[in-house]
């Protein structure tokens, strides 16, 4: 469609876009996308192309598009007071609102929760607290943080370091010497195919506990992991993992810091990924779900143990030197409010549980004895699928073959329905916004066979 205006060419000309190969965009090589408006689980581009997004944006508009109970909450706030900041003590009635609602749903051990806007900072700020802690604390030596391949933390210095992926790490001087990966809790994709799940489980609680042991547990601060892997594949973790993991970190005081920004707020069927899985965290991040991205915003929650220390620090050292300019900001605050109401008043998270299952469930009756599929596995409002060139000997695609990126392309093309080519393997990704129903399951699961025949056969 031809429009009266540049816009396209102002895009190449002028904005640098995340994740993107830059050359050759800027050649004209790469399609542009315009996004223009959305409702529910679609969104429409200013060609008045109508896309099912499967992927609810980057797994975040939970509560679906065109919600006016948040915009209209967004408008209001900022008629009334567009910002303040939250130094030395100040608030306002959206931030201090919103803290007692995060807190309500946290789990009960859990003391405060800190605003930032990303989940990047987010994770910044919890490695801040973590040396913070053990410094106050007299253990100035106990600051290495142990993350694991395939995890994503964001895209900072620290963050990125955390984010076992390669494409993140690759030119930039990452990861950073505190930070150290073990191995990701993938079964499918496990160097022994003999072992069962149990004995893998057992494999990856023995490659942590040989890591803390060669490091020494006086020098490692803190475990960071998400409930289940995102970026790195969508992958459950197998059974028993989260127990046996958190036995070994309570064992040498190690902290454990989930990070909920994909899983917090419903997505798993549950209020937290912690919950779901029984697992105990000294510090939780959130973003995404917070305010279904209608506004930036992200949190730091804290347990009691960690806040009585950061307490006893302050007494100590006066005001803890750590702020943004933009934490707790009202407008972001503002739209978290509207969303958990509305997460609430439309049972989002029993939907997600609901619907997400059944997406999980045709999805793997549709494609899990495709010959070239070799894993279908999801958990909640979460499912993935992935290709192998050879299913009985689990061999995979050479990455210059792009399979994940092509079938994503032709699920667009011939259903307009967008799914997530996820990085280091050749995964089709799927995180549709909460509101999803069981027709729209169908249409993604019916696309998305349609989709893997057109390029497979």
């Amino acid at each position: 469609m031809l429009h009266n205006d540049k816009l396209e060419q102002w895009d190449r000309e002028n904005f640098f876009h995340s994740s993107t190969h830059l050359a050759e965009f800027a050649r004209g090589n790469l399609p542009q996308r315009v996004i223009k408006s959305g409702s529910g689980a679609f969104i429409e581009d200013r060609d008045g192309n109508r896309m099912l997004d499967a992927f609810a944006g980057l797994y975040c508009v939970n509560v679906g598009y065109g919600r006016s109970e948040v915009t209209e909450a967004i408008a209001d706030q900022a008629k009334e007071l567009a910002y303040y900041h939250s130094y030395v003590g100040h608030g306002t009635e959206a931030s201090i609102t919103l803290a007692k609602m995060v807190m309500d749903r946290a789990p009960d051990h859990m003391s405060k929760v800190y605003f930032g806007l990303s989940g990047s900072d987010a994770n910044e700020t919890n490695i801040k607290l973590i040396w913070y802690y053990n410094n106050i604390l007299g253990r100035p030596e106990k600051k290495k943080i142990i993350s694991r391949w395939r995890g994503y933390h964001g895209s900072g210095l620290m963050t990125g370091s955390l984010t076992g992926l390669e494409l993140f790490h690759k030119k930039f001087d990452l990861p950073l010497a505190q930070v150290m990966h073990t191995i990701a809790p993938d079964f499918f994709r496990r160097a022994d195919l003999g072992q069962s799940e149990a004995e893998f489980v057992a494999h990856c609680v023995a490659e942590l506990e040989e890591m803390i042991a060669r490091e020494g547990a006086d020098t490692i601060a803190a475990f960071v992991a998400e409930p289940v892997l995102g970026t790195g594949g969508i992958v459950p973790p197998p059974a028993g993992y989260w127990p046996a993991i958190q036995a070994v970190l309570d064992r040498y005081d190690i902290l454990l810091v989930a990070d909920e920004v994909v899983t917090g707020f419903g997505r798993l069927g549950t209020m937290f990924g912690s919950e779901h899985y029984g697992i105990k965290p000294d510090l939780i991040t959130i973003a995404k779900g917070l305010t279904s991205a209608y506004a930036p915003l992200s949190g730091s929650i804290v347990s009691d143990k960690m806040w009585a220390v950061l307490e006893q620090g302050t007494d100590e050292n006066g005001p803890i030197g750590h702020g943004w300019t933009y934490s707790a900001h009202p407008i972001g605050a503002a739209a978290g409010v509207a969303n958990l109401q509305l997460i609430d008043s439309l049972g989002l998270v029993e939907n997600a549980g609901n619907v997400g299952g059944a997406l999980n469930a045709k999805m793997r009756a549709a494609l899990g004895d495709h010959p070239h599929v070799g894993d279908v596995r999801g958990e909640g409002m979460l499912c993935a699928v992935e290709f192998v060139k050879d299913k009985t000997d689990r061999v995979f695609y050479d990455a210059a073959d792009k399979i994940g990126p092509q079938i994503a392309a032709k699920l667009l093309e011939q259903d307009s329905i967008i799914a997530r080519a996820m990085p280091q393997g050749d995964i089709l990704g799927f995180a549709p916004p909460f509101c999803l129903t069981l027709d729209e399951a169908d249409q993604i699961v019916t696309a998305t066979v349609r989709a893997v025949e057109a390029v497979l056969g």
